[in-house]
């Protein structure tokens, strides 16, 4: 595991910190001296304090004080993370769309921020996994699409191997790139380097498909892929089905923090 530190950064040098950390889908905590504003189904606002924030690739974030098991706020995975340095203040945003929420972080001073790269690969095998994912597509090849021809798995390229290669209806090769969980820009771009290589090595007449397939992604992923020309298939590893569309939506019901219910509750942690 990689491990990125700043000790009292600027709030300048945070944004650029986070940002990569964003970019690389690390795991991502923020210590320091902060407000917490949220605007959704309700509002709410949490003055000054020294809080521990934590953001998580799958889109949850989670603010702890020093006292409790549960934050104070978060929001559930599926929400999108972005950094800004407005009025001189570092400000962490997450925000989600079904329902439309918004989690806004203002920090006064930044003690400490680290991005950790999590490869958490037990959690991998007991919750579904890359290799669940590729056995339901070699094995059903219309899980991906109708004609799909699956020809090499662990395809050797000048970019690294890839997860499945194979050719559609119409004989046009296909890159599928495989993630057992939401994904960000990093999983495009990877998907990107995997397509041109194969363009460079078949020669750049020779059109080339490239199909990211996880549960779900990001909407800077989505917007990445639809730039790229680049396409995405939501399967989930342990099924091989598409996810449920309410699955989302299921942490809404999640146990609050402690001693808060109602509005109270939905203010916790959200982000537009």
């Amino acid at each position: 595991m990689t491990v990125n530190t700043l000790h009292r950064p600027t709030h300048r040098d945070a944004l650029v910190h986070l940002e990569a950390a964003f970019e690389r889908d690390d795991m991502i905590t923020v210590f320091g001296r902060c407000t917490v504003d949220y605007d959704g189904r309700a509002t709410s606002e949490l003055g000054p304090g020294d809080r521990l924030v934590i953001l998580k690739p799958d889109g949850t974030i989670l603010v702890h004080t020093d006292e409790k098991r549960t934050p104070v706020n978060w929001q559930p995975p599926g929400c999108t993370h972005s950094a800004s340095v407005r009025d001189g203040r570092l400000r962490i945003r997450s925000t989600r769309s079904n329902p439309d929420e918004r989690l806004d972080v203002h920090f006064e001073r930044v003690e400490q921020c680290s991005a950790y790269g999590v490869n958490d690969r037990s959690d991998l095998e007991l919750t579904g996994s890359e290799e669940d994912l590729r056995q339901h597509i070699l094995s059903n090849p219309s899980t991906l699409e109708s004609g799909f021809d699956p020809l090499e798995t662990e395809r050797q390229s000048d970019a690294g191997p890839i997860d499945i290669f194979g050719e559609d209806a119409d004989g046009v090769p296909v890159v599928v790139e495989l993630k057992r969980r939401r994904v960000g820009p990093a999983a495009a771009s990877q998907l990107r380097r995997y397509v041109d290589a194969l363009r460079r090595e078949f020669g750049d007449d020779e059109p080339v498909r490239g199909i990211l397939v996880a549960p779900s992604v990001t909407d800077r992923a989505a917007d990445l892929l639809e730039r790229e020309g680049l396409e995405f298939v939501a399967l989930d590893p342990e099924t091989g089905a598409p996810p449920v569309e309410d699955e989302a939506n299921e942490d809404d019901t999640d146990e609050k923090p402690d001693g808060e219910t109602g509005d109270e509750a939905d203010g916790e942690t959200r982000d537009e």
